[in-house]
């Protein structure tokens, strides 16, 4: 899995870093988010996932390997 983040979309909710704090933070500036790991470990992408799917922003994009080849 490889992730990216869109700062610029990002609006600070911060729930990426609740569900996944070893992969995203948060900006102690601005608190948008950072990314920590742009290819976390698998035990993490269950979260990484959810993380995702609840970003009121969109700004998380994964993208993971095609494994029926």
């Amino acid at each position: 899995m490889r992730v990216a983040v869109d700062r610029d979309k990002c609006c600070g909710a911060g729930q990426c870093v609740m569900i996944a704090p070893e992969v995203f933070d948060q900006d102690e500036d601005d608190g948008i988010v950072l990314l920590l790991d742009d290819s976390p470990e698998a035990r993490l992408h269950r979260a990484v996932r959810e993380a995702a799917s609840v970003c009121p922003a969109a700004a998380i994009q994964l993208s993971e390997p095609d494994l029926t080849t």
